[in-house]
């Protein structure tokens, strides 16, 4: 249990970057888990069927009747290498966006840029006389498209903003996502078309926001604002004020009762260096979670 208490302290306190890799994380392992579970019961073709309706289809028609595909999709992904490499994309991208602009456009983009890969995966694969074949049983996963979307909003803001690549040496952002973007170009013919409509849906919704956003404009102004009514509970109905009159306290019991507050922090803190977060008492780790609030 005290791996549990780590994660659940770890996502509490951490940023909405960190949220969304461990979201992202959470969801592919509980799949394997449950895949490991259907085979060993002789029903593979079952968790087929499972993340099959997880995924967003190209045909309109299958769309209508699975709109929650347009989310789940963005949070599935086929095997460990496609989430590795999105999730080291997205932390890249995601920590340079979060040195410029605030976790809410963050939590924003991700949802508008695969919205917006969607919807160019359903274009794309219904557009092309190409794809007339496959496209009514063609299905797209993974979350490139909002994390294209990150980086290229983030390449947008900071342009210029230079980052170290190993074998390369200092490179401009602007550059990296220009390439990014050229390669899901030219990679189309290659397979996984679908898959590369995407991405160039997330990168257009990147470049837009972030672009407006320059003029004032912001895409995402309110768009999440169901969710933290859902997640902080809904606006309730305000109360009248009962006033209650008491002691107020002096300048030594102030002093006194924060210093005993951060004499009890310094413990805690010793504690953990001395044997790790996971020696840590449930009252304790409350404290220090409480703590780091108010910092």
């Amino acid at each position: 249990m005290a791996l549990l208490d780590d994660i659940k302290f770890q996502f509490k306190t951490g940023n909405i970057l960190m949220q969304l890799i461990y979201i992202n994380g959470g969801i592919f392992i509980a799949l394997m888990i449950l895949r490991v579970l259907f085979f060993l019961t002789g029903n593979a073709e079952t968790f087929g069927l499972v993340t099959y309706y997880l995924t967003i289809p190209s045909s309109p028609k299958l769309l209508l009747f699975r709109p929650w595909t347009l989310i789940t999709h963005m949070f599935i992904h086929a095997d460990f290498l496609h989430i590795l490499f999105n999730m080291m994309w997205l932390y890249f991208g995601g920590t340079i966006f979060l040195n410029f602009l605030d976790s809410k456009k963050l939590l924003s983009t991700y949802i508008l840029g695969g919205l917006s890969g969607a919807l160019f995966f359903v274009l794309g694969m219904n557009t092309f006389p190409v794809f007339s074949g496959s496209a009514p049983f063609a299905v797209a996963e993974g979350a490139s498209a909002a994390v294209l979307a990150i980086m290229i909003a983030a390449a947008t803001t900071a342009p210029n903003y230079v980052v170290r690549l190993i074998l390369i040496g200092p490179v401009k952002l602007k550059y990296i996502a220009i390439v990014s973007v050229v390669l899901d170009v030219l990679l189309i013919p290659s397979g996984n078309a679908g898959g590369h409509f995407g991405h160039l849906g997330g990168a257009l919704f990147g470049f837009v926001f972030a672009s407006q956003l320059k003029h004032g404009n912001n895409l995402t102004v309110d768009f999440l604002k169901p969710l933290y009514w859902i997640r902080n509970g809904f606006p309730k109905r305000e109360k009248k004020i009962k006033v209650v009159h008491s002691k107020p306290k002096s300048d030594y019991e102030y002093n006194e009762n924060k210093a005993s507050k951060q004499e009890q922090i310094n413990t805690i803190l010793e504690k953990i260096k001395r044997s790790g977060y996971d020696s840590l008492s449930k009252k304790e780790k409350e404290v220090l979670f409480k703590a780091s609030k108010d910092i």
